[in-house]
Parts: C-alpha cells; structure tokens; sequence
C-alpha cells in the first residue's frame, strides 16, 4: 500500500524538544540533568503530567501533584517551573516541509499529547505561554488537515486508540501513513499497527529520514 499520509507530533518534531528546555531548568536549579524526565516517567499512565494531557486535572492541581512527585524522588520542583519552560522554538524546515507535502497532495495530519489552557482558547496552544507563540502555534495548527489534541480527545499517546482515531478521521488505514515522533515509546504503538514510523532527534534527520521514505526531497 502506498504513503498517502504523514502524522506529525508537534512538540519535539515541529518544536525544539522540550528536553532541551527541561535539561536548562535543571541545570539553573541544580537539579539532576533529566530530572523532569524522571518524574515523568514514574507512574507514567496515571501520574500529574498523563492527567494533566488527559484534561483530568487543571494547573493548579499539576503544580503541586508535580511538585509531589518530584520531592518523592528527592528534590524540590514545582509544576508551574516545568509548564513555563515548555514552548519549543519552531523549527521553520519543518513548517516549510508541511506546505511542501501538501503542495505534493499527500494528507498531514498531527497528534499531540498537551495540556488544557494555554493562551486565547487557541487550537494547539495549551503548551504556549504568550499570545505571539499562540498565534504562530495556531497559524502551524492550520496547515493540518485534523489534529488531535489529548488534552480534548480524554485519550494520550502511547494508547494506539488515538493513531487509529486520526486514521479515521482522514479515512486511512495505518499501512499509508509515516509517523513521526520524538519519544520511541509512542512510535512504537504506530508502527505495530503498520504505520512508517519514524523517531526524530532533530530536524535534519526527521526530513532525511522522511524524504527518503516517501521519496522526495524536503523541505
């Protein structure tokens, strides 16, 4: 079956990766480098920061359940620390990718694992602490032709529920779809299900990685 489609994560693939923010954070507060991490991976289904993407929580409550966790392993880290810190810088070959692939007729489509809130009630923009990265979030937003947000679907990656959830959505099956993310743990669950998936450590590698399975040249 040939690729029609290509599913983006937003935050770490389109964005910088906020472990880079995460690992800055860290090293201002003389914390353990990947220490947010840590945390996040404790109790990774039903911990403050899979709440707060499910929208089971507000801010307030993940503020101090974070704050919680992290001094449970240790040390003292607020939740409202970690949310400030989060908006990565967008990488324009990747946006530029995207008008590419729509030029060349394939259908995108994003999923992304945020949180409730963010600034103007803005498509996409839970993660974004400014009005300016709400608009530039929103005007990225606009170029997919579905996006799924955990924070309003009540359902996050890795569960395979929301791959199969954007496939009918655009009318695809798994088997025409490349998918790329950041974490390996939610491609793995893609690529069980017949996706092209394909882990991203930075932009040069995404698009090469990309370009070659679909076979063009991008951005």
């Amino acid at each position: 079956m040939s690729i029609t489609t290509v599913i983006f994560d937003f935050g770490g693939v389109i964005t910088a990766s906020p472990f880079e923010a995460f690992n800055r954070l860290e090293e201002e507060r003389g914390l353990p480098r990947d220490f947010v991490r840590r945390v996040n991976a404790a109790n990774p289904d039903d911990n403050a920061w899979a709440k707060f993407e499910r929208a089971e929580i507000d801010a307030a409550a993940f503020d101090s359940l974070f704050a919680e966790e992290a001094r449970t392993l240790g040390h003292e880290l607020q939740g409202e620390a970690v949310l400030a810190v989060i908006a990565g810088a967008v990488r324009p070959d990747m946006v530029k990718a995207l008008d590419t692939l729509k030029a060349k007729s394939f259908r995108i489509g994003c999923i992304t694992n945020n949180v409730p809130g963010g600034k103007m009630g803005i498509k996409g923009a839970g993660m974004t602490r400014s009005e300016e990265a709400a608009i530039e979030v929103a005007a990225i937003m606009a170029r997919f032709e579905h996006v799924i947000e955990s924070s309003k679907a009540g359902v996050r990656k890795p569960d395979p529920a929301i791959y199969l959830m954007m496939c009918e959505k655009l009318g695809v099956e798994p088997a025409e779809c490349v998918y790329l993310d950041d974490l390996g743990i939610n491609c793995k669950p893609a690529a069980t299900l017949g996706m092209h998936a394909i882990k991203v450590t930075s932009g040069e590698q995404a698009l090469a990685d990309l370009s070659a399975a679909l076979g063009i040249r991008l951005p």
